[in-house]
């Protein structure tokens, strides 16, 4: 168990609503290459929550409840997070149960444990998300899924009509074997006929961002994540820090340490001559301000009052509430920018009260756009219902290690990586700042395909001896 983090010895105990993040572990988001990925998405979640436990003074066996978050498990994963439980060695009888709420269903997972906690269901909880993009399964057509019905008909039919078979034979097109791509139809939304990226671009034009401020945005991403890597490693061979990424290894004896999307070598000129994608004539939209499409897994321990008191536990952050809210399938990436104001207004906190943010970056223009919706005075009042602007997001507060664009978004699991950094991030904060009696607070918040967005509030623990 890490001894740098702060065990709550304020008045916290016999609150039924606290609930504690202990620890977290999360892979290495590796990015897709066109080729299925070398891990399941239950391989990457059960290394990262084996690596967690290891950091426990308890077992599998004293954990109440395990809650994961997956938009595409492969079909020999039906709810995967039943199947991490078992492997990582909880008990039988431990209810475990799989969430889905597209980009947010890591996020889906910490909100449901923060539930099963405060309810007096749980003490120690499971959560997390994992998504394996690169297995998203390539699939037959119905006209081809008919023609195999019919095929197999005639097949076990006892009576075979070499007939039916010919003319079966001659009824094959070759627009039958026309594949269908399963990453591409989940992310594009049916009830808009959009495509997310087409989304995004609707959010360009809105709010007149232009090519250059996404390439811009999207340079930052990767030199900010490039600094984190080297300031991380430094800082671990220092023993200042746990690393909150464990390495992971294939059956080949190859090892995985590091995120290999972020890249350092990348340059404003590199960016501005890709072309565009959901929009070839006029869009401004590319592969490189968009997240990159990868595989990886976050878990955390949650735990109540009681466990934390029980086990003696140290605490890597506190969560204190989740808020979520729909608007226009169309303006999808705005969804931060609608679920951040309601959350705020509810603890009676300003933009400014926030230290640190981290907005899922799905997309350059998604994020930059949430932005400016939320310092302004006629969008605010508008479509959030507001008397007046939110306030701005200080770019020095914001995704500060970097974020989908530079790390990967592996849908089902960013929800959890974004909370677990952004507590890390808090408490770097606060060992850096040990002379400050402030608790620091936290805000994550992504975008949902369909139309909705999330967002969590976070805080630090303060020691009081």
């Amino acid at each position: 168990m890490s001894n740098t983090s702060q065990t709550p010895e304020n008045s916290d105990y016999g609150n039924t609503d606290a609930v504690y993040v202990i620890d977290g572990q999360r892979t290495p988001q590796l990015k897709s290459t066109g080729k299925p990925g070398r891990f399941s998405a239950g391989d990457l979640c059960v290394a990262a929550a084996r690596s967690l436990l290891l950091k426990m003074p308890f077992s599998a066996h004293e954990i109440d409840e395990v809650i994961i978050g997956c938009v595409m498990p492969d079909a020999s994963e039906a709810n995967i997070a039943r199947q991490v439980a078992i492997r990582i060695g909880c008990e039988k009888s431990i209810p475990a149960w799989t969430v889905q709420r597209n980009c947010a269903s890591g996020m889906q997972a910490i909100d449901s444990g923060m539930n099963s906690i405060r309810s007096g269901k749980a003490d120690i909880v499971l959560v997390g998300g994992t998504e394996v993009m690169s297995r998203a399964p390539v699939m037959w057509n119905n006209a081809m899924i008919n023609w195999l019905a019919a095929w197999f008909k005639i097949r076990t039919h006892k009576l075979f009509d070499n007939i039916q078979y010919i003319n079966l034979i001659l009824n094959l097109r070759p627009t039958f074997l026309k594949p269908v791509f399963a990453l591409l139809k989940g992310l594009k939304d049916p009830l808009v006929d959009l495509s997310m990226g087409q989304t995004a671009e609707n959010l360009a034009w809105r709010f007149d961002i232009s090519r250059s401020d996404m390439d811009n945005y999207a340079l930052r991403s990767h030199q900010r994540a490039y600094k984190s890597h080297q300031r991380l490693s430094q800082a671990i061979e220092q023993g200042e820090l746990d690393n909150e990424i464990t390495p992971i290894y294939d059956q080949k004896n190859h090892f995985f340490i590091a995120d290999d999307g972020v890249r350092k070598d990348s340059d404003i000129n590199k960016l501005a001559a890709l072309k565009p994608v959901f929009d070839r004539k006029n869009g401004s939209v590319t592969a490189g301000n968009s997240a990159q499409v990868s595989d990886g897994a976050a878990t955390m321990m949650l735990a109540s009052d009681k466990a934390v008191k029980k086990y003696h536990l140290s605490v890597l952050g506190k969560l204190i509430d989740c808020y979520w809210q729909g608007l226009a399938p169309e303006e999808m990436g705005l969804g931060p920018a609608h679920a951040i104001p309601p959350l705020l207004e509810k603890h009676q906190l300003k933009i400014d009260d926030i230290d640190y943010w981290e907005i899922n970056e799905a997309f350059a223009a998604q994020v930059i756009a949430c932005q400016k919706a939320l310092n302004d005075d006629n969008y605010c009042q508008s479509e959030l219902g507001l008397k007046e602007k939110a306030g701005k997001i200080a770019d020095d507060k914001l995704n500060i290690d970097g974020g989908g664009i530079s790390l990967g978004h592996p849908v089902g699991a960013s929800g959890a990586r974004i909370v677990l950094h952004l507590l890390n991030i808090l408490k770097r904060n606060s060992l850096h700042n040990t002379q400050s009696e402030k608790i620091s607070r936290g805000i994550a918040s992504l975008c949902i395909g369909g139309g909705q967005g999330g967002a969590i509030l976070l805080e630090t623990v303060m020691n009081q001896e």
